[in-house]
């Protein structure tokens, strides 16, 4: 090899042993601690964030620099892809106004909630998921999940919700048009829980987009990486997504960098 490349073995051997410069030390450390990052999140955070964790962590590093040893070494987060509509907007029912009317910024907890329903693949078939939000920490507050998009399952969700935050009086509640959010049973828990009933313009998804997009970053970060074999298996693994990774881990960039959980923390230690 010496003699093709035109080099002695003396100078080869001495290029071998010399020492790795404080630089390239200090490089191979960084781009350590960002592959480390990258898995401990699942390959979920992109540059942004893994720059926002590692700078909460004591490390001092610019989101450029994250992304280009991030590309140098080919670590990518998760890929997004197209899931289906749920949404059955053609009943008899009453449908409410749109009281939301895309103001997704909320000044305290408990004052708005959104809600949807969304889908999961397995080999028995679908696994659908309702889920509720409250709009201020992007925290999800309720869910739950069954073989069938039912009322019941968004009542089961709303309940859950009800439960774990005990609002007070007055609760936005913001839904689209669908079947299950506007039967007389749903309306009639809004009633009980004295909830103001909004609702998204007839085919504007944007009208509910922070819960979609929840949906959207689940799909991506973790539906579309596993195989569920059976509903069971999804059921654990989105319930360990929301309420381990999701709520208590998972940083926002709405949030200022904060989980929905701190998020949460923080205005009710400020209020305290």
């Amino acid at each position: 090899m010496c003699s093709v490349l035109g080099v002695s073995k003396s100078g080869y051997f001495k290029w071998l042993k010399q020492p790795i410069s404080n630089r390239k030390k200090q490089h191979e450390k960084l781009s350590q601690k960002i592959l480390q990052t990258h898995l401990e999140f699942k390959q979920r955070y992109g540059s942004v964030k893994i720059a926002k964790t590692l700078n909460s962590r004591g490390v001092k590093v610019s989101v450029r620099t994250v992304s280009r040893i991030m590309t140098k070494n080919q670590w990518k987060s998760c890929i997004v892809k197209k899931y289906k509509a749920t949404t059955n907007s053609k009943h008899a029912h009453p449908v409410s106004e749109n009281v939301l009317n895309r103001q997704f910024k909320p000044c305290k907890p408990n004052q708005v909630w959104v809600t949807d329903i969304t889908y999961i693949p397995t080999n028995e078939g679908w696994l659908y998921l309702a889920s509720v939000m409250d709009l201020y920490s992007r925290k999800i507050i309720g869910w739950a999940m069954g073989k069938t998009m039912t009322k019941e399952l968004v009542i089961s969700a709303l309940k859950m919700a009800y439960k774990r935050q005990k609002p007070g009086k007055g609760v936005i509640h913001h839904s689209d048009r669908g079947v299950q959010y506007a039967s007389s049973e749903y309306q009639k828990l809004l009633k009980k829980y004295h909830m103001v009933g909004s609702m998204s313009r007839k085919g504007n998804c944007y009208d509910n987009a922070c819960i979609e997009s929840f949906h959207g970053i689940l799909k991506r970060e973790l539906v579309y990486q596993i195989k569920y074999k059976t509903r069971e298996e999804a059921k654990k693994s989105l319930f360990e997504y929301i309420e381990f990774f999701y709520n208590s881990k998972r940083i926002h960039s709405t949030l200022g960098y904060y989980t929905p959980n701190e998020f949460e923390r923080m205005y009710r230690k400020s209020a305290a």
